[in-house]
C-alpha cells in the first residue's frame, strides 16, 4: 500500500459507510472508487467518526486550525458485469492499516455517506468545510448538502413538479388531498422510498394518517399529487457537473407504487426524453452554482420528483443496462472542471 506522501498526488478520499456494508455489485460509491483508480489515482477510504480538527496551539508560528481524517489506502480488485449482474471477486476490496493525516492532502474528498442526514452528518459537513479553504474539493459542497434537503431541493424548482404542499397542518393537507383527490405523503428526512406512502382524499383513515406522519402536526411532510405515469416508472437521471450522463428507468413491482431499487423497484435500460433534458438544462446553472457536482434527479412522466445530493445511486444500473461507462465519464469530468 502507498505511504503518506504517496496520498499527497490525485488521491481520492471517499467517506462511506462501513466498509462491510458496501455492496459492490449496487453501490455507486465502489464504482466511483474503481474508476478513480482505473484513471491512476489512490483511493483512500474512512468514515464519519475519523474525521478530526486540531485547534491552533498557542506556540503555533502559524494561524489556523489542522483537519486531519484516519483513513485506509483501498485498492479494488475488477468487478465485471455479467447477464444477470456483476461478477465479485472475494476480496473485492484490500485495505492498508489506517494513518492518521491532514485532510488537504487529499485533492478530492467525496462526502457518500448514505442518509439518514442526522446530527453525525451534519457536523462532518461543518469538519469537511474547514478544509476547503486549503484547496480541498468536497463532492458536493458541505454548505450545500446542509442546504439542499433532498425533498425540500426540488421546491426550487417546483414549476417542473407535480402539485406539491410541505406542512405539518392536518386541515391543510387535508384540504390539498380532497383537492387532487389522491396523494402520495414523503416524510421529509426519508430515503430509497422508506416512509412514503399513498392516499385517497375519501379513505377513512386520511386524517389518522396524517396525524401519523407529522407527529400530532409537529412536523412537516410533503404532499404531492399522485402522478399515475409512475407505473410505467420513475426515472433516475445522474448529472455530473450539470450535465445529464445516463438513466435507468425503475418499474415498481405489481401492486407497488413506489419504484425504489430499495424496494423491489426494476431496473431497465432508458433513454431521456427531451422534456428530460429540458429539466436538466433548467437545473444545471443553480446545481453548478452550489457546488452540486454529482446529483441523481428522479422524474415521473416529466415531471421532477426529487434531487439527490449526499449519496446518488444508479451508476452500476446505468453502466450495465445501457453501457454507459459512467464512472469513468464522472472522474473525467471531476478533471476537467
Amino acid at each position: 500500500m502507498p505511504s503518506r506522501a504517496e496520498a499527497a498526488s490525485r488521491s481520492h478520499l471517499f467517506l462511506v459507510d462501513p466498509v462491510q456494508r458496501l455492496r459492490p455489485g449496487k453501490d455507486s460509491s465502489v464504482a466511483l472508487m474503481q474508476a478513480a483508480q482505473r484513471a491512476g489515482h489512490q483511493v483512500w477510504i474512512c468514515s464519519l467518526a475519523d474525521l478530526a480538527v486540531e485547534g491552533q496551539r498557542a506556540d503555533a508560528t502559524e494561524p489556523g486550525h489542522r483537519p486531519t481524517v484516519l483513513a485506509q489506502a483501498a485498492r479494488l480488485a475488477q468487478i465485471r458485469p455479467t447477464a444477470a449482474g456483476w461478477d465479485i471477486p472475494e476480496p473485492w476490496v484490500e485495505l492498508g492499516e489506517p494513518e492518521r493525516m491532514p485532510l488537504d492532502a487529499f485533492p478530492w474528498v467525496w462526502m457518500r455517506k448514505d442518509p439518514p442526514v442526522d446530527e453525525a452528518y451534519l457536523y462532518a459537513t461543518h469538519l469537511l468545510e474547514l478544509a476547503e479553504p486549503a484547496g480541498v474539493r468536497v463532492l458536493n459542497r458541505p454548505a450545500s448538502l446542509r442546504a439542499w434537503n433532498e425533498k425540500l431541493g426540488s421546491l426550487r424548482f417546483s414549476h417542473l413538479m407535480a402539485p406539491t404542499l410541505v406542512s405539518g397542518n392536518i386541515d391543510q393537507l387535508s384540504a390539498f388531498a380532497a383537492e387532487h383527490g389522491e396523494v402520495v405523503l414523503k416524510p421529509l428526512s426519508g430515503r430509497a422510498g422508506q416512509g412514503v406512502v399513498r392516499s385517497e382524499a375519501r379513505a377513512p383513515g386520511l386524517r389518522a394518517l396524517l396525524e401519523l406522519v407529522t407527529n400530532q402536526g409537529q412536523l412537516p411532510v410533503m404532499a404531492q399529487a399522485f402522478l399515475p405515469e409512475v407505473v410505467a416508472g420513475d426515472k433516475r437521471i445522474l448529472l455530473v457537473n450539470g450535465e445529464p450522463l445516463g438513466a435507468v428507468n425503475r418499474r415498481p413491482l405489481p401492486g407497488e407504487f413506489r419504484s425504489n431499487l430499495a424496494v423491489g423497484g426494476e431496473p431497465e435500460a432508458t433513454s431521456l426524453t427531451d422534456a428530460e433534458r429540458r429539466i436538466c438544462a433548467e437545473l444545471a446553472p443553480a446545481l453548478r452554482e452550489a457546488g452540486l457536482f454529482f446529483v441523481g434527479i428522479d422524474v415521473i412522466g416529466d415531471r421532477l420528483s426529487e434531487i439527490n445530493v449526499t449519496s446518488p445511486t444508479g451508476v452500476r444500473e446505468i453502466e450495465r443496462l445501457g453501457g454507459v461507462p459512467l464512472a469513468d465519464l464522472t472522474i473525467e469530468a471531476l478533471l476537467a472542471s
